[in-house]
């Protein structure tokens, strides 16, 4: 017999976790080979881990409602020895992610150790590895530091020392606390005291969901990550909506699907992030990166309120009516819950329909660990001055604005208002006589 360690694999660029929603097996069941063992969920993305072989599962590593990192192991598989072989292979690849993951995060806590190294040395005070690595974190300058009262031997600063300081930093005078990144991101539990006022009150106490925990987090994260600024343009979509509305009846007759205006706006953005391609790019640290593909991220309601971005892949390769197709295909296994991990990860770009709740504009979180997100708004019939070979005149045009927001620890206003300006020029010029 041999053993089988069933881990977490990689579900998605940013992702380092999940949490485990449910045990679809119990120890001393059998498990057969590509059957789901676990259910997952991320704030992208809720989804199965399958066995890669058959076996009998015979240790459970992690209780629901916990916490799983990537690559840790979440249930041990006893197999048969005829399996044996394939289980070796599928470990030694297992494996060899997960040394790619320790190396990558070994160095990130080396080029940390570093900087921590040279930010907090400058001094004869001693500070403990784990204490320069919370300062860092929690941006804590040495000139901060160096005020905190130590209870530790010589007066040293512990853990704790740090966490007690932390915990009132809030009524502790410091530029450096006055810095809004360096607040909690997100506090989800509140004091049992205040809970009881509250319920004294009479007021309703409704408890997030799991998802909505996720996502809360994930968008205090991302202001708290990036400075956010917002570029708004007014768009004629008139010559866009006239050619829609006769190309679609033939395409929905076709194809059997709808043609909304989404996959436009889809091809439009594609284009942009061709023409900028440094609004293509992720950050990490004081790193750029530069995307080689154009993955377009797709914001889409659920029917609980909740919102999932699945990605069209490679979108800059795609002819209008392939986008279409793929709009649809995603956006209908996302609302059925039948997204796969892959469908969600991977994004440089993305685009949130706004307009399909008759919002006219807005200004949208970047998700991170991209740079822009573009908000389209409402199309509505509006009075306009038309400018003719005979004079102005006032005519019924069909408008609407779009909201860019971006990244302005890298991108600067200059390039976030001609990123979004291109597009608003290729929606205005979009060519009538174009097949679909």
């Amino acid at each position: 017999m041999a053993k089988y360690e069933l881990r977490l694999p990689k579900m998605g660029e940013s992702v380092a976790e999940a949490t485990i929603t449910n045990w679809l097996k119990k120890v001393g069941e059998t498990v057969e080979a590509e059957e789901g063992v676990v259910e997952v969920a991320t704030d992208k993305v809720d989804t199965e881990v399958i066995s890669e072989v058959s076996g009998v599962l015979v240790e459970i590593c992690f209780q629901v409602d916990q916490v799983v990192k990537v690559g840790e192991v979440m249930a041990i598989l006893e197999t048969e020895a005829v399996q044996e072989e394939k289980q070796e292979t599928k470990v030694e690849t297992t494996a060899k992610a997960i040394e790619k993951e320790i190396t990558e995060i070994k160095e990130t806590m080396l080029q940390t150790a570093e900087s921590s190294k040279t930010q907090y040395s400058d001094t004869e005070r001693f500070y403990s590895p784990l204490v320069k690595s919370i300062a860092k974190r929690e941006g804590i300058s040495l000139q901060e530091l160096e005020k905190i009262k130590g209870t530790g031997l010589d007066n040293r600063v512990t853990k704790q020392d740090m966490l007690d300081y932390l915990e009132n930093r809030a009524n502790v005078p410091s530029e450096s606390a006055s810095r809004a990144f360096q607040t909690p991101l997100f506090q989800f539990e509140i004091p049992a005291e205040r809970k009881a006022e509250l319920i004294g009150k009479g007021d309703e106490l409704i408890e997030m969901s799991r998802m909505g925990k996720l996502i809360a987090e994930h968008m205090s994260a991302s202001k708290h990550t990036s400075p956010h600024v917002q570029s708004f343009i007014e768009v004629d979509m008139t010559r866009v909506w006239n050619w829609r509305s006769k190309a679609k009846k033939s395409f929905e007759v076709r194809e059997g699907e709808k043609f909304t205006f989404t996959p436009i706006f889809m091809e439009a953005v594609a284009k942009a992030l061709i023409a900028y391609p440094m609004m293509n790019i992720s950050v990490e640290g004081t790193t750029i990166i530069k995307k080689k593909n154009i993955n377009i991220g797709m914001a889409t309601a659920l029917s609980d309120g909740n919102l999932i971005v699945p990605v069209i892949k490679n979108a800059d390769q795609l002819s209008l009516r392939g986008m279409a197709k793929a709009v649809n295909d995603l956006a209908t296994r996302a609302r059925a819950g039948q997204l796969a991990p892959d469908d969600v990860k991977d994004g440089t770009y993305t685009v949130t329909n706004i307009g399909t709740f008759g919002t006219l504009f807005g200004t949208p979180i970047i998700n991170q660990p991209q740079v822009g997100i573009l908000a389209v708004g409402a199309i509505q019939k509006v009075p306009a001055v038309i400018e003719t070979p005979e004079g102005d005149v006032i005519g019924i045009r069909y408008k609407m604005i779009l909201s860019h927001s971006y990244d302005h620890r890298v991108v600067n206003g200059a390039l976030g208002g001609m990123f979004v300006q291109f597009i608003a020029k290729y929606l205005e010029n979009w060519d009538v006589n174009r097949e679909l």
